[in-house]
């Protein structure tokens, strides 16, 4: 099946299974559905099964979203407190489409626990209470690990709602990652469960080959404590000088510690130029994506890491914003330059990238689909160096074969269904969806935000709008800085006169200080070196006239 047929039986309405081989587009496809629920005024709520998962859509654990969080198990006190939390049920009653990604490491109890939920905050006993629903995943990938105490897990399908759901299979068959026939026809070979002579003396043609590649590949391995030392030995061999960057966070303490546990880029990134890193956000009008590889040539004159890419393309790396949006509003926001060491990164961590060239060690693979999920996230042959892998590592789930077959045939049902309603019948289901779940249209009122920018154009002083919207001065400066953010054309020049020329000098200079030592504004530092002379409001609003 193609992307235009996955998204026009989406369209329609149908619960559906998004799946396909690593690199067939089926994130692609999700968030062009994403977007034209979002057009069409249709409240989607983007969730997935892991914080890595969700950061790449730009939503939130299915967990954190649902209510659910870390429980193993429901009691009917367990749902009676959750439904005396208002903002759980404001959720469930506008959310018309639920969005579940990376299905095949959610555990089959909990995706019941989901259903559960769903269907007492809907008080509707059909399927995840009448929600459109989502689901996109590969179940050869990696499989839900379950943690100790915890009920015996299996996929997904094994759950009892999967089947009630009548969930409309799309399988992606195109190939947007691999272009290598020979190294294609290696990973559908593990994909079928039938590794025979060809495929492993391609493997081993590459076992300890070299790459040409002006970037040093990164090396992938199966447990953090050998990509943590690697990354420290390598940065430590070089001699420049370090330059820290920390991540800048607003919103809620709890929701941004989710944000930060689960977005690839580290809370706190240290860098020297000649060192091995790796993009991890996709940015293609700056000339990146998720794994593309680099090296730190140097640093200009912002302070940001200029980065010779693995094809020659030199890219200045710009803080990105990570954010979990939620009912159409951000929640919680981290912006960070968008890379990590690369000399080592764990296959875990590598799911849903593609790698230009990659050394990857699965000696120690101790998961089925383990040894798949890493080799796929190479191009081509040409780029991988095989340095090691165990009996496991070309092993497949034992039941997944026999699933795959049953999906497959399930998609080729759907398109069968696509060809029999015809495209007007399509056409009409669709807009009956849209007509159905759309939201009604409110009279637009003006965010709080507008409002304190309607007195900023008036340039009325900064206590005076304090003092007329009811709010702290510290409120009014959050506000110009999410204006800001937002690219709103502000001219706030006035507030300026507030400091005297030698202060506002001197809390410049020690902008600038910090910002060398630490590749930031943040106010802390800065107050320190001004050895708490100015309130952090003060210096708040004096780093908007310099930022």
């Amino acid at each position: 099946m193609t992307q235009s047929e996955a998204l026009n039986i989406l369209k329609t309405g149908n619960n559906v299974f998004l799946t396909g081989a690593p690199g067939s587009g089926k994130t692609h496809t999700l968030r062009a559905y994403i977007d034209y629920l979002k057009k069409n005024n249709i409240e989607v709520a983007v969730t997935a099964s892991t914080g890595i998962a969700a950061t790449h859509l730009g939503g939130v654990t299915i967990h954190s979203w649902s209510g659910l969080g870390i429980r193993d198990n429901l009691t009917p006190q367990d749902i009676d407190s959750l439904e005396t939390k208002s903002y759980l049920f404001k959720r469930y009653e506008s959310t018309k489409v639920l969005i579940i990604d990376e299905i095949s490491m959610l555990h089959h109890f909990r995706f019941d626990l989901f259903d559960q939920l769903a269907r007492s905050f809907k008080r509707n006993d059909r399927p995840f209470g009448g929600m459109q629903v989502v689901l996109c995943g590969d179940f050869f990938q990696l499989p839900p690990v379950a943690r100790a105490g915890e009920p015996e897990s299996y996929f997904a399908y094994r759950s009892k709602v999967w089947n009630e759901l009548r969930l409309k299979v799309c399988y992606l068959e195109e190939q947007h990652r691999q272009d290598d026939d020979n190294f294609l026809a290696v990973l559908n070979s593990i994909r079928e469960n039938d590794v025979g002579t060809e495929t492993l003396e391609c493997l081993k043609e590459r076992y300890m080959a070299e790459i040409d590649s002006i970037i040093q590949p990164t090396k992938l391995f199966t447990h953090n404590i050998d990509v943590d030392r690697i990354n420290e030995e390598e940065l430590d061999k070089l001699t420049s000088y370090p330059k820290i960057f920390q991540t800048m966070t607003k919103g809620k303490s709890n929701i941004v510690e989710a944000l930060l546990k689960s977005c690839l880029a580290p809370a706190e990134l240290r860098l020297k130029e000649g060192a091995r890193v790796m993009f991890v956000k996709n940015s293609l009008d700056r000339g990146y994506v998720n794994g593309t590889l680099g090296i730190v040539e140097k640093f200009d004159e912002s302070g940001y890491p200029v980065v010779l890419t693995s094809s020659g393309k030199k890219i200045i790396a710009e803080p990105e914003v990570w954010v979990i949006e939620e009912e159409g509003k951000i929640k919680a926001e981290a912006r960070q330059v968008p890379l990590r060491l690369a000399w080592a990164i764990t296959v875990h961590k590598s799911q849903g990238m593609s790698l230009d060239a990659a050394e990857i060690d699965l000696s120690k693979s101790f998961a089925p689909g383990m040894g798949y999920v890493a080799l796929s996230r190479v191009r081509t042959l040409k780029g991988l160096k095989l340095l090691g892998f165990n009996h496991r590592a070309l092993q497949i789930h034992p039941e997944i074969i026999e699933v795959d077959q049953s999906l497959r045939k399930e998609s080729k049902k759907a398109l069968i269904y696509l060809e029999e309603k015809g495209k007007k019948e399509i056409e009409k289901l669709q807009k009956e969806f849209v007509e159905r779940n759309a939201s009604k249209k409110k009279d637009v009122e003006l965010s709080t935000h507008q409002k304190t920018k309607l007195l900023l154009d008036q340039k009325v002083p900064l206590k005076e709008i304090a003092k007329a919207r009811n709010l702290k001065e510290e409120t009014i400066i959050e506000h110009i800085e999410a204006l800001k953010d937002e690219g709103e054309e502000l001219d706030i020049s006035y507030l300026k006169k507030i400091f005297k020329p030698k202060d506002f000098e001197a809390i410049e200079a020690a902008f600038q200080k910090s910002f060398k030592n630490h590749g930031d504004y943040r106010l802390a530092p800065v107050k320190m070196i001004l050895k708490d002379k100015f309130s952090y409001k003060d210096l708040r609003l004096a780093r908007l006239f310099i930022t």
